[in-house]
């Protein structure tokens, strides 16, 4: 299974943007999903963006343009850019990684996944 590390999360003012990376390691597909889910205190889990190894990109439903997610798989990092932050934003957000099993979208449970990173939005 492979192992993820996210960072970059912090305390934003609304409208304000935000870069979260994950550190990917310790996994061998050759073609993988990779994605982003968050978890707000008192909600659910939601799925926010995915990425396949051809650079296919998903979004969740209201999340396409305000959020944008890349990897570079040199470094073995994924990111997540946020911009025009919102309250609604606010949220412990958690990187997964799984092999590629003919779909790439954003869901809640994935075979690998990290701990968080919480992202705080307050003026």
């Amino acid at each position: 299974q492979a192992q993820l590390v996210a960072s970059g999360g912090g305390s934003v003012e609304p409208g304000g943007s935000l870069t979260l990376s994950c550190e990917v390691s310790g996994y061998s597909y050759t073609s993988y999903c990779m994605a982003w889910f968050r978890q707000a205190p008192g909600k659910e889990r939601e799925g926010v963006a995915a990425i396949d190894s051809e650079g296919v990109t998903a979004y969740a439903y209201g999340m396409r343009g305000r959020f944008t997610i890349s990897v570079d798989n040199a470094k073995n990092t994924l990111y997540l850019r946020i911009n025009d932050l919102t309250t609604e934003d606010a949220a412990e957000y958690y990187c997964a990684a799984e092999r590629w099993v003919g779909y790439c979208y954003p869901k809640t449970v994935y075979a690998s996944s990290g701990q968080g990173t919480q992202v705080t939005v307050s003026s």
